[in-house]
């Protein structure tokens, strides 16, 4: 077994991407179970500017949310002479992928609205602290005994950043890109409420909004046609259903905010949230010096109703 850092024993694979591989690990410092994710090298055998990897490491361990699996830690290991592999430590979400659940067929429509109510959630906290995940769909969705865990956040990016990636790459899932980016435009919280669109319409129906057998049919249908509209589910809200439809919408600026959609859909199936406070708490009093008029006359006041003196 590999250990990176001198700290994270590596014990097994569980997960692989285009870009990564993450693995169950067990920090040896701290005594408990991480997941680990290994930035893999691109088509040109590098793995991008080490600092920009730890610069968004560092962004979204910042981001603490009871809907978001934790950032805890950034490295490199030298696996390859002269190239550093960069690693990131995050929290380890025990449970099942949304996507692994969706196997079975489409949600009841309740529980639908509710795991996207909390993907929304936490959407909304990355958002009011400027930060875009870029790649929410069903597998980065776990689904635990405590509720749903929103991962990958130890990618996601500034918002409005410009991706540093060769031309014709995207970053990100094909089926729940947002249209401007699939015209190369920087991500913005309305991308991702693109993706929260595309991943309600897929927990209601157990398809996507597009027909298409392969990647390059669905660019192209999604260029020609809107996204089809939700079928008729019995008892679902019909806010719910113009949510998603709104989420989808080609206009960026015509999407709902993360925070609207945490709130409208957690109302729908009467669950709770929590969202960012976006509002100022309201100032407290100023305190009172023990040394002004103000203070010795109310002390005065004070001692003659409990005491029934009468200030003679």
């Amino acid at each position: 077994m590999r250990t990176l850092g001198g700290r994270y024993r590596l014990e097994q694979r569980i997960g692989v991407g285009g870009m990564s591989e993450v693995w169950r690990a067990h920090d040896e410092v701290l005594d408990r179970p991480v997941a680990v994710k290994l930035i893999l090298p691109g088509p040109d055998g590098q793995h991008g500017p080490v600092e920009r990897i730890r610069e968004e490491a560092r962004s979204a361990a910042r981001l603490v949310h009871p809907n978001v699996a934790s950032v805890h830690d950034f490295g490199t290991s030298s696996t390859l002479p002269g190239r550093p592999v960069p690693y990131i430590v995050m929290e380890l979400a025990e449970g099942e992928t949304l996507a692994a659940h969706l196997r079975a067929g489409p949600l009841d429509w309740r529980i639908a609205t509710r795991v996207c109510a909390e993907v929304a959630a936490a959407l909304a906290a990355a958002h009011a602290s400027g930060i875009v995940h870029r790649d929410v769909k069903p597998a980065n969705v776990m689904l635990t005994p405590a509720g749903v865990k929103v991962l990958d956040f130890g990618i996601a990016t500034p918002t409005g950043a410009p991706d540093p990636l060769p031309a014709g790459m995207l970053m990100g899932t094909p089926a729940y890109l947002a249209p401007e980016q699939l015209d190369g435009a920087p991500a913005t919280p309305a991308a991702d409420m693109y993706a929260l669109g595309v991943l309600l319409f897929y927990c209601l129906t157990s398809r996507l909004p597009y027909r298409a057998d392969s990647t390059s049919e669905l660019l192209g249908a999604r260029r020609r046609r809107p996204p089809d509209r939700l079928p008729e589910i019995d008892g679902l809200p019909s806010e719910v259903v113009e949510l998603c439809h709104s989420c989808l919408a080609d206009d960026p600026a015509r999407r709902p905010t993360s925070l609207v959609a945490a709130l409208l859909l957690a109302e729908a199936v009467d669950a709770r949230v929590y969202v960012p406070m976006l509002v100022p708490a309201p100032r407290e009093p100023a305190p009172v010096s023990p040394w002004t008029e103000r203070a010795a006359t109310e002390a005065t006041e004070a001692v003659a109703l409990t005491d029934g003196w009468d200030g003679r």
